[in-house]
C-alpha cells in the first residue's frame, strides 16, 4: 500500500496518509475539520516487476551497458595471431610427444 500526501486548501496543513490504492481520496482535514482536504500528486516510486519474465537487468541505463562492455573486453585475454608460439608452448608441445613415443616402447 502506497502513502498518500495530502494538503488543506482551508488551513495550509499538509500530512501522509498510509492507504490502499482502492481507497477514496480524504475530503476532512484532520487539523481543521473542514472538507478542503486535496491528495496531491506525488512522484511515486520506482516499480520493479518480480517474477519469471521480467529481470531488473533489462532496464539497464546505456551508460551502465557501456561501462559493463568496457569491463568485458578488458577482462578477456588478448588474442594471438598465430604467427609464432611462444616459449612455454613450444616446450610444452615438446614434452607431450617426447612423452608419447617413450610411453609407446613398453
Amino acid at each position: 500500500m502506497p502513502t498518500y500526501d495530502y494538503v488543506c486548501h482551508a488551513c495550509g496543513h499538509e500530512w501522509d496518509m498510509y492507504q490502499a490504492m482502492s481507497d477514496n481520496p480524504i475530503k476532512k482535514c484532520p487539523a481543521c475539520g473542514k472538507l478542503k482536504a486535496e491528495r496531491l500528486i506525488g512522484t511515486g516510486a520506482g516499480v520493479i516487476f518480480k517474477g519469471s519474465g521480467f529481470y531488473e537487468t533489462e532496464y539497464r541505463s546505456e551508460s551502465y551497458k557501456q561501462g559493463a562492455d568496457a569491463a568485458r573486453k578488458a577482462s578477456e585475454p588478448a588474442k594471438s595471431d598465430g604467427k609464432g608460439e611462444s616459449k612455454s608452448d613450444s616446450k610444452s608441445s615438446s614434452e607431450s610427444s617426447a612423452s608419447k613415443s617413450s610411453g609407446s616402447d613398453d
